[in-house]
This record gives C-alpha cells, sequence and structure tokens, in this order.
C-alpha cells in the first residue's frame, strides 16, 4: 500500500463556485473593456451613404486611373511632405489638396497639416511620433476629378 499525506483540505460546493465565479468575473471583464475600448476608438463612418458611393467607385476608379498619379508621403526631420506625379513623373499641382494624417485606429490623433507647395511637393511642419501613420489624401485636378488615396506613413526614429 502507497501511503498519501493528509493536508487536511476538502474540496467543497463554495470553493468551486469562488472559482467559476472569479474565472468568468476575469472573462466578462475583460470582454466589457475590450468591448469598451472598441466602442471609444472607432474613428467613425469613411462616408455618408455607403450605397452611393458604391455605386460611383467603379466611375471614381476610372477617372483616377486616367490621371495616372502617383502620390507618396514622406517624414523627415520633423515635416512631411506629399508629392503627386503625372505618369511621365513629372510634378503635378492640383487645384484643391487636402490631407488628414492619423493612426490607422484612432482619430483621437488625427492631424491636419497646412501644406504649402514647394516647386516639387507638399511640405508641412508636423512633428510625428513614431510608429505606423495612415495619411487621407484628398485633390481636385484641374478638370475636377477626385483624387482619393489612403497611404500608409511609416514613422521610425
Amino acid at each position: 500500500m502507497s501511503e498519501t499525506a493528509d493536508t487536511g483540505f476538502r474540496l467543497k460546493g463554495w470553493h468551486v463556485l469562488a472559482g467559476f465565479v472569479g474565472f468568468f468575473g476575469v472573462v466578462i471583464s475583460v470582454n466589457v473593456y475590450m468591448a469598451s475600448q472598441a466602442i471609444g476608438t472607432f474613428p467613425g463612418l469613411e462616408v455618408d451613404n455607403t450605397y452611393v458611393f458604391s455605386q460611383e467607385f467603379n466611375e471614381r476608379v476610372a477617372d483616377q486611373e486616367r490621371l495616372g498619379w502617383v502620390v507618396e508621403a514622406e517624414d523627415r526631420d520633423g515635416w512631411i511632405t506629399l508629392t503627386v506625379t503625372d505618369p511621365a513623373g513629372q510634378p503635378v499641382r492640383p487645384q484643391e489638396i487636402h490631407a488628414v494624417v492619423g493612426r490607422p485606429t484612432d482619430s483621437t490623433d488625427d492631424l491636419v497639416p497646412q501644406l504649402a507647395w514647394n516647386g516639387t511637393g507638399f511640405e508641412a511642419p508636423l512633428a510625428l511620433t513614431e510608429g505606423k501613420w495612415i495619411v487621407r489624401f484628398s485633390a481636385i485636378a484641374e478638370d475636377g476629378t477626385e483624387f482619393l488615396q489612403r497611404l500608409d506613413l511609416h514613422v521610425v526614429r
């Protein structure tokens, strides 16, 4: 026969109940926290009416492809630079330009730089912290074509 040490502990019903309540309490608390964070950081809708936007999508894409613009964003020494080039690689100066720089998942850090033409692109002083940023770029071409693009911007210090 083997000998076992008797510790005197006996598992009772209230021990099991406490374990279940503690486990599910942690699960529910984490779920409530994550849901509140998701709702609190949701930046909102991209467009007012998704149905109308979807019906015009193919036409918008065709118009933008006809322009042939290439847009690039760069962060350097506390400045953001946006360059727009045509298919030949020449700088383009759109009739209107607008950009919003922010984090991909949270609109609380969104910034609207005051972009100025420097002869080859647009630039503005903008001190970004390290990490991933997005630039929501919009412009109006000389012929009135609207150009929209979302650019990734990785800032490394």
